[in-house]
């Protein structure tokens, strides 16, 4: 965000969403409660300041979290976010065709999928997987048209139930 606020601001400007996913990239099950609200604050107000845009998602890093992350996250009114398909896109050796494939095996209907910005194959990755699951009938979509917006929880999976 920092190193590249014009981008930051276009990704807003396009309609796009962002979401908090910390600003040090710790392991949240291994902070205070005060750290973890200090790293996600810190992190809003970066994003507020560069972009004009109040992130309300959190998405912790390497998936880490408990009960108490949850409710940290919850109780500064962010909403807290897993995904359901890894694409592995992190790892370099991996092609851009065996990360398309893996996403298309595994997508679901509500599917929330992992991918890096900085991944060496996502780019080509997304333009085989866009159009493969656009003619297979999945809209691609905001994550927040995705939640439950009322009276829910976080399963052990890392999945959103209805109550």
């Amino acid at each position: 965000m920092e190193d590249y606020p014009q981008m930051a601001k276009e990704i807003v400007k396009r309609g796009h969403e962002i979401g908090l996913h910390s600003a040090t990239h710790p392991h949240f099950t291994q902070l205070s409660v005060d750290e973890m609200k200090k790293e996600l604050q810190s992190n809003r107000d970066l994003v507020k300041k560069v972009t004009g845009y109040n992130a309300k998602l959190f998405r912790p890093p390497f998936g880490d979290y408990n009960n108490t992350v949850i409710e940290t996250v919850m109780e500064i009114e962010l909403i807290p976010v897993q995904w359901s398909v890894d694409s592995l896109d992190w790892k370099e050796e991996y092609s851009a065709e065996q990360i398309a494939q893996r996403v298309i095996d595994q997508v679901d209907k509500g599917a929330i999928i992992l991918m890096h910005n900085d991944g060496k194959h996502t780019p080509e990755a997304l333009e085989m997987i866009i159009p493969q699951l656009q003619q297979q009938g999945y809209s691609i979509v905001p994550v927040s048209d995705l939640l439950i917006k009322d009276d829910w929880y976080v399963d052990i999976n890392g999945v959103q139930r209805k109550k």
